[in-house]
Order: structure tokens, then sequence, then C-alpha cells
């Protein structure tokens, strides 16, 4: 290792993993506006905040949390450009309210900056020439 790797590090960070609580959190966030699938989840997360990272495990756990808590509801649809049918999953009615609670807290955690959240660091001046 040298110094140098150090630096970078900080310049360009390896991508966050969301866990289970902030998976659930994103995606009542998106599913708010539209309904989605799931690697249509993966990659709006990766386009919007491109510092974090969904894996596929995570993201199917919180997606079935939520249909087992009632909360979303899953449709199959055929998407255009896509093939096979996708799993559509909405937020239920009854539910808007508190997914509404839980996706602020999504957007709370990305706008305080939290570990690496939403931002690329500035620059670090080294003052190292060599």
């Amino acid at each position: 290792m040298k110094f140098e790797h150090i630096y970078q590090f900080f310049q360009d960070p390896p991508p966050v993993y969301l866990n289970k609580e902030l998976a659930v959190c994103y995606i009542l966030s998106v599913l708010l506006r539209s309904d989605s699938y799931g690697t249509e989840l993966i990659g709006q997360l990766e386009r919007e905040f491109p510092i974090y990272r969904l894996s596929d495990t995570v993201l199917y756990s919180a997606l079935k949390f939520l249909e087992d808590e009632a909360v979303i509801t899953g449709y199959w649809k055929k998407v255009e450009g896509r093939g096979r049918p996708r799993r559509m999953y909405q937020i239920l009615p009854d539910w808007r309210h508190q997914a509404q609670d839980l996706a602020r807290l999504w957007h709370d955690y990305i706008g305080q900056g939290n570990g690496a959240a939403g931002r690329r660091p500035r620059a670090i001046e080294t003052g190292h020439t060599g």
C-alpha cells in the first residue's frame, strides 16, 4: 500500500451497500412516485445516487418484508422492451401516509451525508508532490 492509495480511496470511495432498513425506506420512496419492479429499483438507485448499491438479496428481502406486512402488493405486467413480464410493486392505499414517513427517513439520511451518503468527496489536498 502507498499513501496515494489512501488518498485515492477518499477521492473515489467504494460504493455503500444499503442494509434492509435503508432498502425498505428507499423502496417506499420510489413506489410513492410510481409502481416499479426489482431490477428497476436497483438501476434507479445507481442512477440517482451513484455512491449507493443495493444487492439482490437485500432488495428481495425488503420487498418480501413489505409484502408480508401488507404494505405493498405485487402484480405481473409486460414491460415494453423487457421480454418476459415483470413483477411490479405498488403501495397499498392504507399505507401511503406511513410510507411517506418512512420515505422521509431515506431522504433525511441521504441529505445529511451519512457515511458517504449522497455526496462525492471533494479532492483532498495532500501537500505531497512525489
